[in-house]
């Protein structure tokens, strides 16, 4: 196994710091823009350590930068314009540049999220020569082309990281660029986390809006809830279909959806729903009364998976694929719900169906998935793990700085 520091539990009666120390969160977008995944992840770190006397800002481009400073949450989101986005990958001009250093200078510490290749050129303007952290989000998976071309920045800008943060120890372990490329010693784990909204009293209803809209009242559905992204393996979900003995709802919006709604008309399924995109509420609705969540990602895009957490919340039994990233960290197989292989339906609705079968398996594990929810992916327990990385990383820099460097010829 590859040396890495997997962030312990922190002590959470630890008093807080006399002095903040202010981050500047640095990824290619944010809200109030559509989010996915990774901007919720940004999000619940900033909101996370702020009761630990950190501030938090965000650095971001926009295809509609009006105002170029916004408040979120509390948290002020500076935004450059995006002036395009080959391969997913935003990019800015000379203002960004400018808007950024403006940014930076503010800053204690630079938080990067990887990936985003601009973010590597921001990296080496002068401002960036500063105390920074980067949280390794995923490998490049879909362009291997420009991911070669890119190899040797990405290379310099991992070593150039103070800490580098993989969010699972699965992902830590089996990822290439963070085992080939970075130092051992600067390996840091700290799954991501979020905050606990279901309340200990909640009692099931189902006699929502968006039940009554998607006619799921009186009928017990999956749900599948997320971007519409080629990664997330729905296509498969879809052909598992008519093996699956209930309501599929699949829930939110992509660049995948029309798509995914023809295959469904072709292969003539009738039990697959397109909620669209839904709201906070509904959404929450949703998970507080399917029966099982799935998640059939089969690519290492998807690399750990917060609607998992959303789902491990309200107590709900996990399916997903076992590709050797974060999904089956959050979900153990057998305890907290099932693994089964990526693009295999049949084994998809074999799983789904053992559990619709099973109501006390359903039961057991969804009680499961809720305790290691709240034993490990908290906010709580995030924020922390945060708050004391910053603190260490900035106590290592100054130390770094006032102390001499021994030099080749002084080493003998």
């Amino acid at each position: 196994m590859s040396a890495f520091r997997l962030s312990a539990c922190p002590d959470l009666r630890q008093s807080s710091r006399s002095t903040k120390i202010k981050v500047l969160h640095i990824y290619r977008t944010y809200y109030p823009d559509p989010p996915g995944g990774l901007q919720e992840a940004i999000r619940q770190i900033c909101k996370s350590t702020r009761a630990l006397e950190v501030e938090s800002r965000v650095f971001t481009l926009s295809p509609s930068p009006t105002p170029a400073v916004v408040t979120v949450d509390g948290v002020a989101v500076t935004r450059a314009r995006s002036w395009c986005a080959p391969a997913s990958c935003d990019l800015g001009g000379l203002q960004t540049l400018r808007a950024f250093a403006e940014a930076a200078a503010w800053a204690d510490i630079l938080h990067f999220h990887f990936p985003w290749p601009f973010a590597d050129l921001l990296n080496l303007l002068p401002v960036a020569q500063k105390p920074k952290v980067l949280t390794y989000h995923s490998d490049i998976v879909r362009q291997r082309l420009l991911g070669a071309l890119y190899a040797p920045l990405m290379k310099a800008t991992l070593r150039s990281m103070d800490a580098v943060i993989a969010t699972s120890p699965t992902y830590a372990e089996s990822s290439e660029p963070l085992q080939r490329y970075l130092p051992a010693e600067r390996l840091e784990v700290i799954p991501l986390g979020m905050t606990d909204r279901v309340p200990a009293t909640e009692t099931l209803t189902r006699s929502t809006d968006v039940l009554k809209r998607l006619d799921l009242e009186s009928n017990p559905f999956i749900l599948a809830l997320g971007v519409l992204r080629y990664y997330k393996g729905l296509h498969t979900l879809i052909a598992a279909a008519h093996r699956i003995r209930c309501k599929i709802v699949i829930a939110g919006s992509g660049p995948e959806e029309e798509r995914l709604r023809s295959q469904a008309i072709q292969l003539g399924v009738d039990n697959v729903i397109f909620a669209g995109q839904v709201s906070d509420s509904e959404k929450q609705d949703l998970l507080a009364n399917c029966e099982i969540f799935v998640l059939p990602s089969h690519l290492r895009s998807e690399a750990f998976g917060m609607v998992l957490l959303e789902a491990s919340m309200h107590a709900k039994p996990l399916v997903c694929c076992d590709i050797g990233s974060g999904m089956s960290y959050v979900n153990k197989d057998g305890e907290t719900g099932l693994l089964v292989p990526p693009e295999n339906p049949e084994a998809l609705a074999a799983a789904a169906n053992r559990l619709l079968g099973d109501s006390e398996l359903r039961a057991k594990m969804g009680r499961a998935a809720r305790e290691r929810f709240l034993s490990r992916f908290t906010d709580e327990v995030l924020g922390h793990s945060y708050a004391r990385l910053y603190s260490d990383v900035l106590s290592r820099h100054r130390y770094d700085t006032t102390s001499p460097r021994l030099g080749p010829s002084q080493l003998g």
